[in-house]
């Protein structure tokens, strides 16, 4: 059976072999923290943090390549010190991760989006960027594209960062441990505005954070698989093809690699890779992870 998906901006065949495309939160996700602090609207879900709680979700199953999309529209107004969190996530201390953080702003200053990559349970990736668009106004689409060649976080229809695969150097790189899709708002007021300096104004409470869309076109991994065995069945073989092993989802098109320039060129504030305060000597896939 084959079925017609868009994956950044193409259209192919998908293999549906283990793979789940659903637009219903019920179907793919379950609360795991302060269930009454979702409200259910039709097609739509909002989660609020307050003085008493934040909120997440998760999804009800564990999934090995593939891509997940949620379009999500951010705190409205004063969001300074909330953070909105949209990840993937696999479990245990040598964990892999895939962050997408919406840092909240007081109200007339951008939020920021920041990405993070772990790998094995080390992080320290951090890239920041401001958008081009106001992310509180409208729901846009978040997606996390992942398979043995590439991370790549896309909103809307742009990729904002690539996270290649370098074994070849020695580099390790998350293909080994099925993941959960995951979202939650919270209080961080610590950290997340203006380096801590601005704190939550619980006047403005509750801080919503409103889904829709959501999507998961993945496959699928059994609880009760080894992680070895659901990366082999989730790998295309002599039997099957997954539309995330084709050679035209290794790496961006020509016109992708154009925008995620311009993105870095016109939005990104923070890149891990230059901040030298930091990391004196240069991260070793910051040497390989070049965007020409």
């Amino acid at each position: 059976m084959t079925m017609g998906c868009s994956v950044l901006g193409f259209s192919v065949a998908l293999l549906l072999v283990g793979s789940v495309c659903s637009s219903k939160f019920d179907e793919l996700f379950q609360p795991y923290w302060a269930n009454d602090h979702f409200v259910y609207q039709g097609e739509q879900l909002k989660m609020k943090l307050d003085n008493y709680s934040g909120a997440g979700f998760s999804s009800k199953r564990k999934y090995m390549f593939g891509k997940v999309t949620t379009q999500i529209k951010l705190v409205e107004g004063d969001s300074a010190g909330t953070v909105t969190a949209y990840y993937m996530s696999s479990e245990g201390p040598k964990h892999h991760e895939f962050d997408f953080e919406f840092l909240g702003n007081i109200t007339g200053e951008p939020y920021l989006v920041q990405t993070n990559v772990y790998v094995n349970g080390v992080g320290n990736r951090e890239q920041r960027l401001n958008l081009w668009f106001d992310p509180t106004k409208d729901f846009h689409s978040y997606t996390i594209l992942w398979n043995q060649r590439q991370v790549v976080f896309i909103v809307d229809d742009t990729p904002i960062r690539v996270h290649s695969n370098l074994e070849h150097k020695g580099i390790p790189f998350p293909k080994d441990q099925p993941m959960g899709v995951y979202s939650s708002i919270w209080n961080a007021d610590d950290w997340a505005t203006q380096g801590g300096r601005v704190k939550t104004d619980w006047n403005h409470a509750p801080f919503v954070a409103s889904y829709q869309g959501f999507e998961i076109d993945a496959c699928e991994c059994p609880t009760t698989v080894a992680a070895t065995e659901n990366a082999r069945r989730c790998s295309s073989g002599a039997e099957k093809r997954f539309w995330w092993d084709e050679p035209m989802m290794s790496e961006l098109s020509v016109h992708q690699s154009h925008q995620l320039l311009w993105v870095r060129a016109n939005h990104m504030v923070y890149d891990y890779c230059v901040d030298t305060a930091r990391f004196p000597v240069t991260p070793e896939e910051c040497l390989h992870h070049r965007h020409h």
